[in-house]
């Protein structure tokens, strides 16, 4: 097997960084927008050219700060940088999806998107709490189907305002619904990909649909707030030690290293200055067939993120799963 990795992958508009860096959850919970806006910066300084938001993380004004500070210094040029953002689950109803980008392009403070996905295929209650809930704490749902909503988002492409579009968290039937109705194919789809959840079934469909494939959590985000007791710690893998030794790397990189030899673009996150600069050192290495085979043979289909607040939706997509 070859273990050449490229720097980017074609997509519309421009060529997409195969890493980037995440920002999910770095607010609020994992971060401040001071430590966000900084590691942005300091990821823009060593290299990284794909920057991953979200409207519903509450953090592309600060995405935005840091992309303006290392514009008006020279660094980059904003078409330099690719910027992903998301569509989120409020703003399905058709008529308020171009609303929820002119709101993203205010905040990250540009003219258009790079890649704009659709962050789930379930929608809830229209408006601008993001988390709508009742009088019982359940989430409100709406009844938009994500077919239409695409159909909004096309329309996106053809005003300017975004490159690419594409999707997030959809399972195989819907992104195949999604295929056979569109008129702009997804370009992409963000799905969870790590060593404990290959998701391979999923992944080599959208390949072969000539769709690029986008793994969040790669590290299986071992600080996540909801980990139990007994979930396994990707870090403490004897396996991945091993490799790591050996190749005079850390665990997370023979992990990234993985991942992008399988063909998926990267985004890990991160707020520390010095594993922002480790997330990146991925190309000077690469793992034998015998080595991404090892890695693989820790797979088992555990999937940490359920998306589980729209669990009664009639599209929510892991019921199958269940």
């Amino acid at each position: 097997m070859s273990s050449e990795v490229p720097l980017t992958v074609p997509m519309p508009g421009k060529p997409y960084p195969t890493v980037g860096l995440g920002t999910f959850t770095i607010l609020g919970e994992t971060g401040t927008e001071e430590e966000l806006c900084n590691a942005v910066k300091v990821a823009i300084s060593e290299g990284y050219r794909h920057i991953d938001c979200a409207l519903a993380y509450g953090n592309e004004k600060g995405v935005g700060d840091a992309i303006k500070a290392k514009t008006d210094d020279g660094t980059i040029t904003r078409n330099d940088l690719y910027i992903t953002t998301k569509l989120w689950n409020t703003y399905h109803n058709p008529d308020h999806v171009k609303e929820a980008i002119k709101k993203s392009l205010r905040n990250l403070q540009t003219d258009y998107i790079d890649l704009y996905l659709m962050h789930r295929p379930f929608a809830l209650k229209d408006g601008d709490d993001l988390f709508p809930k009742d009088s019982d704490g359940n989430m409100v749902f709406a009844d938009h189907d994500y077919v239409d909503t695409w159909k909004a988002m096309e329309k996106l492409v053809k005003a300017g305002l975004t490159k690419a579009i594409g999707i997030s968290n959809f399972n195989k039937e819907q992104t195949q619904r999604l295929l056979d109705s569109a008129r702009i194919k997804p370009a992409n789809i963000q799905i969870e990909v790590h060593p404990y959840f290959l998701n391979e079934t999923l992944v080599n469909f959208c390949k072969q649909n000539g769709m690029t494939v986008t793994a969040y959590a790669p590290l299986a985000n071992p600080g996540r707030t909801w980990k139990k007791a007994e979930d396994p710690v990707l870090f403490e893998e004897q396996i991945l030690k091993d490799i790591a030794t050996v190749k005079g790397k850390s665990v997370a990189q023979v992990v990234m290293r993985f991942l992008l030899q399988r063909g998926l673009v990267i985004i890990p996150k991160s707020i520390t200055p010095a594993r922002i600069t480790e997330n990146f050192q991925l190309f000077d290495f690469d793992l034998s067939a015998s080595e991404m085979q090892k890695v693989s043979s820790l797979d088992r289909h555990l999937r940490l993120y359920w998306e589980d607040d729209g669990i009664n939706h009639q599209h929510y997509p892991f019921t199958a799963e269940l």
